[in-house]
Parts: structure tokens; C-alpha cells; sequence
């Protein structure tokens, strides 16, 4: 019996870090604003009338290191992006949320990309927002 237990527990442990965004980010989300250290109104997409979006992450088992979220935009029409900013945490617990925001002008519209970067500047994940011209 303690066998079954002990197999069931292992496979909802796999399962439960199955649906993170990576082994040690288990929420990377932007939203329209952060409180509490909680995202509100995660968001996929926005119009060009949200003049303010905010990038949150939930950082797991890397006490003592530091990441970086790489705020990239991609114009309309073009295939390359460029750094608009970078925003360096230390991570100071085994469970540690950091946030960073950027104001986007209205004309930006466009992909925005904000990569995690870990302290030997490697990519753990990356998510991308559409902004777009509001109809």
C-alpha cells in the first residue's frame, strides 16, 4: 500500500510541475496591474488605450541568484525586435514574485516579448503580448 501512496504522490508531483512555465517559474503572466504581490486581469492581449502593462513572475528554488526580465517590441509588419529595457531581481527566498511594468506609447503597437533571464544571461522562458491599434 505505502508503494502506491508513494507512486501516486510522485505522479502529482510531475503533474503539478508539468504545468509550469518552466521548472523554476511556475507563473510568468502579464496583467493589467499587480496587488498584494498578485496579478490582476491577466492579459494576453491589449489595445493601444492601455498605456501601462505590467510582467509578473513567480520564481521557485533559486534563492541567492538573480533573473531578468528583457522587455523586447517588434513593430507591426517587422520581424525583428529591439530591447526596450531590462530589469534585474535578486531572488532572496525559495518562492520569491517580482513584477516589472512598462509604459507603452499608443504608437507602439507591435509584439511585446518579455524574456526571464537567469544570472548567466539564458533564457528560462519567454511570453509575448499583442498590442494593438484599438478599432
Amino acid at each position: 500500500m505505502k508503494k502506491y501512496i508513494l507512486l501516486l504522490l510522485g505522479f502529482l508531483a510531475n503533474a503539478a510541475l508539468a504545468s509550469w512555465a518552466h521548472e523554476h517559474v511556475s507563473s510568468a503572466v502579464f496583467a493589467k496591474s499587480v496587488e498584494n504581490r498578485t496579478p490582476i486581469e491577466i492579459i494576453t492581449e491589449a489595445d493601444n488605450t492601455l498605456g501601462k502593462i505590467y510582467f509578473f513572475t513567480n520564481i521557485r528554488h533559486l534563492t541567492g541568484d538573480k533573473i531578468t526580465h528583457r522587455w523586447i517590441y517588434t513593430p507591426t509588419g517587422e520581424s525583428e525586435g529591439k530591447i526596450k529595457a531590462q530589469i534585474s531581481f535578486n531572488i532572496k527566498g525559495e518562492r520569491w514574485r517580482v513584477w516589472s511594468s512598462k509604459n507603452i506609447w499608443h504608437m507602439w503597437t507591435g509584439k511585446w516579448t518579455v524574456e526571464v533571464l537567469n544570472q548567466k544571461n539564458e533564457i528560462l522562458l519567454s511570453k509575448t503580448l499583442i498590442y494593438k491599434k484599438k478599432i
